[in-house]
């Protein structure tokens, strides 16, 4: 439905000045234009439309705004206007007269100077509803006038054929009481164009703005007591995946520590890989590749942890010392664009510190290959953006760069119900001896996240363990592993094994948005499911309780939570280590998981058909549980006393799994007597034996009595999880079933899918809304947890802002968007899906398992959540009280493969689940017609008891007719590549099977079942609108053994009661393809009808009358009828025999003459017979033609087979192989459109390119359409640009470039099959649903060929054409197809990424080129030990098409031992290449030269290839006039004219211009396509031991040239670049400021006894070193020292390259290509312990800061803020000498200064250092002068006094003197002291 309102004035304002209004509803609010210079009176006159899903409610409103308008000031309200919708709605006309109101909501008022007291401004309103058909366009215009605003309730037109989706289940309109009046609820297009016409006479009502509603939405009163089986059968989680992880190491840089030599491990789940060790540096350079292949389902491999750790000095003898690790989860990688990091830099930490902060960078590249995945290289970066490692982290998307540490706590609390895990033998042994009765299990919990993993304690003997305990992980936040794994497992003295597994999912615990929050979970019970419960000693199903596969019963449930802190890494007191740890935490109360509840779920089985027949002979009984609750075989054994009482206090509440295995004994005492009297549970149906329906299956005799059965189970109350889930989760249903519709609307071609995907757009935009609105309620229910709370509002905040996104989107959607937006709302629905998968789960899953013997045969299992109850319609489960139609299949491993497909039952199945009180409901949705039947009660019961069994009363008989017209694309079932099907319909207890057609996978049974006396149950109203489901299984017959199966579909037939008109529109039915599955995968389409009919009083006399079998032949089969079969046109179908290639031996014989047998419904076409195979495979007579009744409707045409017979002798015949084209839609005809513009060719596909480096020079050239006199103008703008372009040097230097394409040719040129097309011939069985790929195992040869079909008769026009060669019909100037030489010339340029094939994880690589019977080896010429090989090599070979056209480049190993091995191959089709319009022999040049590196390859010149293209094309030209132009065809060219020979002289020439013509060939009219470029082409290396894999890229082109034609020059030399020799001449001058390390002994003097020491990158074993300074005091150091380093440079590449030995065992030499970078340390020399080391400086030679001129400008910026200095290139400035800085990290691993360095830098070639040579050190030649060091470095004992007297003497000579002084006062004091007595006595007595 559609709302609109028709805005026109808005009179009585006030003032003068720009208006603008809003008018909102249901919260989308429209504006109007600006109305600028308004006075009084605005007159809008605009229309608006909402469109709503759900009817206009009485409350709603809608609201008017006007505004006065401000560009700068936000707009001021004048005033509001709100109407109640409730007349609209009722009356359908309204008219209003109201005044606009103030923010007060009270009317405006004006109070002027003068003139009256109040002036209102009013608005008048007319109101109307309309009914779209019900009234015409003129009817509405005549109620509008001129200036209301008007409003229009318009119900919205529905699709074309209603939901398309892989069911087709017709949902019809119905009412009940008058089923003649019936219209179908689809229309069809051209009644809604007539509609969509109509609504646009409404006020000009934009078609882009009608949308379409899905056909389920419209139709609210059809019954729909049915909902949709699913029709994928096999589970597809478990499978074992082929995974190629390839991961490259590229460089370390600023690793943490000093002078290290690191080794970079590898490491994925169990398997490691180390680099090489590099030695002594902190930024080592490794670009190594390892390759790791796994074969394990697909959770096992992204679960798996990969991770990067550099270890410093690992050898044989130790294990080194760990630096820093980097980890991340396979999983992250896998879910990367393209599946890949790519020079990504991985930040490494400590795990024994996390404290410690960055410990370096890993530069990798890490790609995950699943199988038929392709990586494509990204384009790559500059090295100077690669080297910016904050921008370029190893991390996805939307993860922040710095990630901090945090603390991971998961806490266990307790479980219940664990099945038992022992025998009771011992048990039962225990029991006698000691009398004490134990459980047999001894649980514990195992938490694994990150690659560590933490266990709880064990609880002995205890099936209701309570651990309350935590585990704790310290790892980076956000983490880069997704899932936390948690797992109960049995302790055992053997072997501990799994109980049950829930993996919890980090990103659905958590929200890194805005208003996101940390991981947070529970307190909340996760359910968990694997294998039976019955103990036995090996389970044939531990994989599921593993967590690998779907789980076939409930194991236990577990209660915890999650939660996660952020470590504050700064504070003293915590604990550095990321060890696990196992803490214990507090108990939580019962309360906290919620309120525990009384549920009830009650199931009627009301059919049970397909019972497999292996186990149709023994009775059989259908058993349901939820939890444990209902299982009767191996629930837990009986809880304790106290554990009844308990319960008996908590009226049903308290442990709510162990109470079940009382509720199940049905002779129990009145334990169980609660507030229903004494209900018991009945968990299953009574067995019954079944009945034979057909060979293949039985059935259990049901009929009218219906068997029930009810549990009562006792959970916590967390029903508002699931009702979110369920309302989002019938949101993405609608969504996915209309996007269904787009798509088939789309792919039919239909009018108008922009129109049905607005309508899918409206429905997500209210159902966001309808989320916002119900999802808010029960906030306050008891046992909400954080996540709970979090969830909805991230919840609330996501549906709000998608339903908005939607509106926007909704108003975007044209003809030519849809593609675009159709990925953008598929994009919607994962989000969607996303969001409705709940974390924190509560009620556990419900299994419903077909049980004969006593023994589970087969399973169900039905999300609780699906089948939940609520008052409120959103939040009911999609199943809730709806009859299923379920499958049940084998459990685990049983269930995959040919197993797997195949049906064990098909139920009827009506389940209802929800809260015990609520119960009342619980039968409303069965089918009617029923009355119950109950148990035999004893005691009087309060509430109604539920029934044990229903018996219908109500019988309606059927006749069903199933229409079996054909079936395509079947799976081939016989060795022969052919199958032999038939289709068995089912249809309740009933089946029938069509006739079997041999050898064909295209059948055309055209036969009518029919299908007497079908007796349905139930009301005949609701079984009109809502029948059962048909089931169609399409079968191989086999003469021995039983019939394959093939594949399975469902359907729904259309139904006609008995007082129904057989007529139109919705009889006779049409036929519609149903598509097929066979497990999960597609396996072919059935065309068909069902109709079914229903028998009244007078018997079959009144059904539409059958024709009898027309076909003598066939027997008694009926033929679809006239009505349903379609009708027929005549066909001409030409068939072009061009040849065949690579046919296999036939049961081991040769094929030797074939022929080509082409049929297409019953008539066909035989080749001329090939009279020798081996000689030439060609036809000679080339196009043969049938005619052929075909449908008129394209969609309905049959597949056309081509089948390869070889004829032997004595008239026999050998099928070869065989091909269904099952589309001819591509070969039909169509005339050349002759009104059609030339300015470019019609209806032509358009390629687009992805190029590496090409410049496209389309900018210079233009042309000219000489019969449009506007392209005059275009001549100056292209002046301008060719202007600009020459001008512009950095295109010109591009333009020399060569195309690269980064796949192969075919991809880019839809693999050259312009006019010949190559049909791959199938012989064997098609593989399991998984092999898809191995489908080429099945090929056995290729038909090359084309059709082309028309509908007769044929226009005389196209007959007339000149030269018309009526033999070939359509195929007009196709060449002859003659054998033809040519000189076929190959060019290698390189191999990246190859796969290794060596122990020592490389290769040994050398290239093979196979021709036909040729081959050529290039095995001399292997490459040691290189993954990405450069071979630069061309080869010629001769060859003669056809009989070798296939082209295989192969890249081997070399071996020195035993035979080289097949890295991997690519195969080309030389034939198509050479035939191709594209012309595909040599790359058109971007420029035409005579002579130097850019010279012309091809023998024919521009001009020739021209003249010649023109003459096959028929056109007009060329014409070459003055001024530098050509015309071709009423085109007209520019170009250059003058060309340049070797000498410099200029001459004329057309080369140009015909150059500029080919360029540009795709734009010429009729015959113009895009010829190819000079190019490279990138094509993937396959091996067939992996198929689907890739095994590395290779880089070639191939040229092919006619041997008739002048030869061409010899092949370009494309040999790989030498590397140039060079030498380096370091001197080191003089230090300053090194830090002193060294004490002296006697002084305690600080100094360092200086060397310095330099090597090239990777030349370590060559590194120098000065002699000591000793001694230095002050840091300072005299050296005059040389280094003379000789390397080989790469200058294209800027890298040194180096060979060498890797070991000494090596057979020779590997190359390796490095950085040229040099390293300067500077160390302090130490006699008797290893020298110190201080500090290090390196210098990339490409780009290095200019030195300092003197010491003291020379600081560590010149490191630090080395992107902003200058930097000079030794390569550009040869020689440069300065100081630069030395630094080391101090322990807080901050840099410091530690030196100073003053060096000479000069480089020279080999042939100039040649000439001038000099010396190492000091020596001869051209030495260096001796350094002037001070006395202080000799050494203290040569000179003893010397150095005594320097040391002391220099450094305390004051100390000395003031001590002598002190020393001679203290002397004089003393002789004073001892002469003064004696001195005294004397002058006292005079002496």
């Amino acid at each position: 439905m559609a709302l609109l309102v028709h805005l026109k004035t808005v009179r009585d304002l006030r003032g003068k000045g720009d208006r603008i209004a809003k008018v909102t509803f249901r919260g989308l609010s429209f504006y109007t234009r600006v109305l600028e210079n308004c006075e009084d009176e605005a007159r809008f006159d605009e229309m608006f439309r909402w469109p709503i899903a759900s009817r206009v409610d009485e409350n709603e409103i809608l609201e008017l705004q006007v505004f006065n308008y401000s560009k700068i000031f936000t707009n001021r309200v004048i005033g509001t206007f709100r109407m109640v919708l409730q007349k609209v709605a009722e009356e359908g006309q309204l008219e209003v007269t109201d005044t606009l109101i103030d923010d007060n909501n009270t009317a405006i008022r004006v109070s002027p100077s003068t003139g009256p007291r109040s002036v209102y401004r009013s608005s008048s309103i007319r109101v109307g509803i309309l009914h779209t058909g019900l009234w015409t366009a003129h009817m509405y215009l005549q109620y509008i006038p001129s200036f209301f605003l008007f409003l229009l309730l318009s119900s919205s037109i529905r699709a074309g054929k209603g939901v398309f989706s892989a069911m087709k289940l017709h949902k019809t309109k119905s009412s009940r009481d008058d089923h003649k009046k019936d219209e179908p609820a689809t229309l069809d297009m051209e009644d809604l164009d007539r509609k969509a016409l109509r609504l646009g006479g409404f006020g000009g009502l934009d078609p882009d703005c009608i949308s379409l509603a899905s056909v389920t939405a419209v139709t609210t009163n059809v019954s729909n007591k049915r909902s949709k089986p699913d029709i994928k059968m096999e589970p597809s989680s478990g499978r074992h995946v082929d995974y190629q992880i390839s991961i490259t190491v590229v460089e370390a840089r600023q690793l943490v520590g000093l002078n290290m030599d690191p080794v970079v491990c590898v490491e994925i789940g169990e398997d490691k890989k180390y680099t090489s060790m590099k030695e002594s540096t902190n930024c080592p350079y490794y670009n190594e590749y390892f390759v790791f292949d796994f074969h394990v389902p697909p959770d096992v491999m992204f679960d798996k942890i990969l991770k990067l750790s550099v270890i410093h000095s690992k050898n044989l003898l130790r294990s080194g010392t760990l630096v820093g690790t980097f980890k991340l989860d396979v999983g992250t990688v896998y879910s990367q664009p393209e599946h890949q990091f790519y020079h990504k830099w991985a930040m490494l930490s400590d795990p024994d510190d996390i404290t410690a902060g960055c410990k370096g960078y890993i530069k990798c590249d890490i790609a995950v290959v699943g199988k038929g995945d392709n990586i494509k290289t990204p384009h790559k970066a500059n090295e100077t953006d690669e080297d910016d490692i904050e921008g370029n982290l190893l991390l996805p998307e939307g993860v922040p760069l710095e990630r901090q540490w945090a603390r991971f706590y998961v806490k266990i609390y307790r479980a219940e119900g664990l099945p038992k895990m022992n025998t009771s033998i011992m048990a039962n042994v225990k029991k006698a001896f000691i009398g004490e009765n134990r459980d047999l299990v001894d649980p514990y919990v195992q938490v694994v996240f990150a690659g560590q993993r933490g266990k709880t304690s064990v609880q002995k003997s205890s099936y209701e363990p309570i651990w309350n305990e935590q585990v704790v992980f310290t790892e980076m936040f956000p983490p880069l592993c997704k899932r936390i794994k948690v797992q109960i497992r049995d302790s055992d003295k053997v072997n501990d094994v799994a109980i049950g597994t829930h993996f919890i999912d980090l990103r659905k615990i958590a929200n890194d948005g805005d208003k996101g929050f940390l991981p947070t979970m529970g307190p909340a019970w996760v359910n968990m499911y694997g294998s039976t419960r019955h103990y036995t000693l090996i389970d044939e199903h531990q994989d599921l309780n593993e967590g690998l596969g779907e789980g076939v019963s409930f194991r236990a449930r577990l209660l915890i939570s999650v939660a996660v802190e952020i470590l504050d890494t700064t504070s003293t007191e915590i604990v550095s280590s990321t060890e696990v740890q196992v803490e214990p935490v507090s108990n939580i109360s019962e309360s906290a998981t919620g309120k525990i509840e009384e549920f009830f779920l009650f199931g009627s089985f009301l059919e049970a058909t397909m019972i497999d027949r292996k186990i149709g002979d023994k009775p059989i009984s259908f058993e349901v549980t939820i939890g444990n609750y209902g299982n009767q075989i191996d629930g837990v054994s009986k809880p304790t006393a106290a554990k009844k009482k308990k319960k008996k206090e908590g009226g049903g509440g308290g442990e709510s799994d162990e109470e079940e295995s009382e509720l199940i004994q049905q002779n129990s005492s009145e334990d169980e007597a609660d507030d229903d009297g004494d209900l018991v549970s009945v968990s299953s149906t009574p067995p019954m034996k079944p009945v034979i329906t057909d060979r293949n299956y039985f059935h259990l005799p049901y009929f009218e009595k219906k068997p029930c059965i009810y549990i009562k189970s006792w959970w916590q109350d967390q029903r508002r999880r699931l009702y979110n889930s369920n309302i989002m989760d019938k949101i993405a249903d609608k969504m996915e079933e209309g996007l269904n519709d787009v798509q088939e609307v789309i792919k039919t071609e239909k009018a108008y899918p922009e129109r049905r995907l607005r309508g899918v757009l409206e429905e997500l935009s209210t159902g966001c809304n309808r989320f916002v609105t119900l999802a808010n309620k029960d906030q306050n229910q008891a046992g909400r947890t954080k996540l709970d709370k979090e969830r909805l509002k991230s919840c609330m905040r996501e549906m709000e802002s998608m339903g908005q996104q939607a509106k926007l989107i909704r108003s975007q959607v044209k003809r030519n968007t849809v593609r675009d937006k159709l990925k953008m709302v598929q994009n919607f629905l994962h989000r969607l899906r996303f969001l409705a998968d709940e974390p924190q789960h509560s009620i556990p899953d419900v299994f419903v398992w077909m049980m004969s013997n006593n023994k589970r045969i087969a399973y169900a299992r039905i999300p609780s959540k699906d089948i939940l109850y609520s008052i409120v319609d959103e939040e009911t489960g999609r199943d809730c009280g709806k009859v299923k139609a379920v499958f049940l299949r084998l459990p685990g491993k049983k269930g995959f493969g040919p197993a797997g497909w195949t049906v064990q039952a098909k139920m009827e199945i009506y389940l209802w689940l929800g809260l015990n009180k609520q119960r009342k409901d619980f039968l409303s949705g069965l089918p009617n017609g029923f009355e119950e039947n109950k148990a035999p009660r004893t005691s009087p019961c309060l509430q109604s008891v539920p029934p044990v069994s229903l018996v219908y009363n109500m019988k309606q008989v059927f006749q069903l007719r199933a229409h079996m017209y054909q079936a395509r694309s079947l799976f081939a079932a016989d060795s022969s590549g052919l199958s032999d099907p038939f289709a068995r319909v089912f249809f309740s207890t009933h089946s029938q099977v069509t006739e079997v057609l041999s050898e064909t996978l295209c059948p055309t049974w055209d036969q009518l079942l029919v299908f007497e006396d079908v007796e349905l149950f139930g009301e005949a109203g609701e079984l009109r609108d809502d029948p059962p489901i048909i089931v169609v299984e399409v079968y191989d017959q086999d003469t021995v053994g039983k019939a394959e199966f093939i594949g399975r579909t469902f359907a729904k037939p259309i139904t006609k009661m008995c007082d129904e008109h057989y007529g139109p529109p919705r009889f006779p039915p049409q036929l519609e393809y149903y598509q097929i599955y066979r497990g999960n995968s597609t396996a072919g389409d059935l065309l068909a009808a069902f109709e079914l009919l229903q028998i009244g009083q007078g018997g079959r006399a009144e059904l539409p009358p059958i024709d009898g079998p027309t076909d003598s032949e066939r027997g008694p089969i009926l033929p679809v009828p006239m009505g349903i079969r379609p009708i027929l046109s005549r066909y001409r179908i030409e068939v072009l025999f061009w040849g065949l290639r690579d046919l296999k031996r036939v049961n081991l014989a040769l094929v030797d003459r074939p022929r080509v047998d082409i049929e297409c419904a019953g008539r066909g076409v035989q080749s001329a017979l090939i009279q020798n195979y081996k000689k030439n495979p060609n036809f000679s007579t080339l196009v043969k033609w049938f005619e052929v009744d075909l449908p008129e409707n394209e969609l309905l045409h049959p597949p056309l087979n081509v089948r390869v017979v070889d004829c032997r002798a004595f008239g026999r015949y050998t099928l070869v192989g065989s091909h269904a084209v099952t589309s001819l839609r591509r070969f039909i005809y169509s005339p050349p459109d002759k009104t059609h513009n030339n300015w470019t060719s019609a209806g032509r596909p358009t390629h687009t390119t992805h190029t590496t480096s090409y410049f496209y020079y389309k900018r210079l050239h233009f042309c000219i359409d000489l019969g449009n006199p506007n392209h005059v103008f275009i001549l100056f703008e292209y002046i301008h640009l060719l202007i600009y372009c020459i001008v512009s040097e950095s295109n010109l230097q591009n333009y020399f470039q060569q195309f690269v394409y980064n796949k192969e040719l075919e991809a880019e040129y839809d693999n050259f099959e312009d006019w010949l097309h190559t049909f791959n011939l199938y012989r064997g069985k098609a593989g399991d649903d998984d092999e898809a790929a191995l489908d080429d195992d099945r090929i056995v040869g290729r038909f090359k060929g084309s059709m082309c079909m028309y509908k007769l008769p044929l226009s005389e026009e196209i007959t007339r054409e000149v030269g018309f060669d009526p033999n070939m019909g359509m195929f007009q100037s196709i060449p002859h197809n003659d054998p033809i030489n040519v000189l076929v010339r190959v060019f290698v340029v390189r191999a990246t990424d190859l796969h290794p094939a060596d122990v020592n994880g490389k290769a040994d690589p050398y290239v093979v080129i196979k021709l036909g019977k040729s081959e050529l080896k290039d095995k001399e010429n292997y490459i040691s030990k290189q993954l990405n090989p450069v071979f630069g090599k061309a080869f010629d070979m001769e060859a003669t098409f056809p009989m070798e056209s296939m082209l295989t480049v192969s890249v081997y190993d070399w071996d020195l031992v035993g035979t080289d091995d097949l890295i991997g191959e690519t195969k080309i089709d030389l034939e198509n290449r050479f035939y191709s319009k594209h012309r595909a022999t040599c790359g058109i040049a971007n420029s035409y030269s005579v002579h130097g590196y850019n010279v012309w390859r091809d023998p024919m010149k521009p001009s020739q290839i021209l003249a010649k293209l023109c003459k096959e094309g028929k056109l007009d030209g060329p014409h070459y006039g003055p001024g530098g132009r050509v015309k071709v065809a009423n085109r007209v060219f520019m170009g250059a004219t003058e060309i340049e020979d070797e000498n410099g002289l200029k001459k004329q020439t057309d080369e140009h211009l015909a150059l500029t013509v080919l360029k540009h060939w795709e734009e010429i009219p009729r015959v113009g396509c895009k010829l190819i470029p000079e190019h490279v082409e990138t094509r993937p290396l396959l091996n067939p031991d992996h198929p689907g894999i890739e095994q590395g890229r290779i880089e070639m082109w191939v040229d092919m040239f006619p041997m008739d034609m002048p030869a061409p020059g010899p092949a370009i030399d494309i040999s790989p670049r030498k590397p140039k020799k060079y030498e380096l001449r370091v001197i080191i001058w003089n230090t300053d400021e090194v830090i002193l390390e060294d004490d002296d002994y006697f002084t305690g003097e600080k100094s360092s006894d200086i060397f310095v020491r330099g090597w090239l990158k990777g030349q370590q074993e060559d590194k120098q070193d000065t002699d000591v300074h000793y001694h230095s005091l002050t840091g300072e150091g005299n050296f005059n020292w040389r280094f003379v380093y000789p390397f080989d440079y790469l200058m294209a590449e800027e890298k040194i390259v180096i060979s060498k030995k890797e070991s000494m065992f090596s057979w020779d030499e590997t190359e390796y290509k490095i950085p040229a970078r040099l390293t300067l340390q500077v160390w302090d020399a130490d006699h008797f312990s290893a020298d110190d080391f201080l500090g290090a400086i390196e210098l990339d030679l490409n780009r290095f800061p200019r030195g300092a001129k003197t010491a003291k400008q020379c600081s560590i910026n010149m490191v630090q803020n080395q992107a902003e200095l200058p930097c000079i290139s030794i390569f550009k400035q040869k020689r440069v000498k300065g100081w630069w800085p030395f630094v080391a990290r101090d322990e807080n691993d901050e840099m410091e200064l530690t030196g100073k360095v003053e060096a000479e830098l000069h480089l020279m070639s080999a042939e100039e250092a040649e000439k001038s040579p000099v010396g190492l050190g000091r020596n001869e030649p051209d030495p260096l002068e001796k350094p002037n060091r001070p006395d202080t470095s000799l050494m203290w004992f040569v000179n003893p006094l010397k150095s005594i007297r320097y040391f002391i003497w220099h450094n305390y000579r004051w100390l000395i003197l003031k001590a002598l002084g002190l020393l001679l006062l203290l002397l004089l004091l003393g002789l004073f002291l001892y002469s003064f007595p004696g001195y005294l006595v004397k002058k006292m007595l005079g002496a």
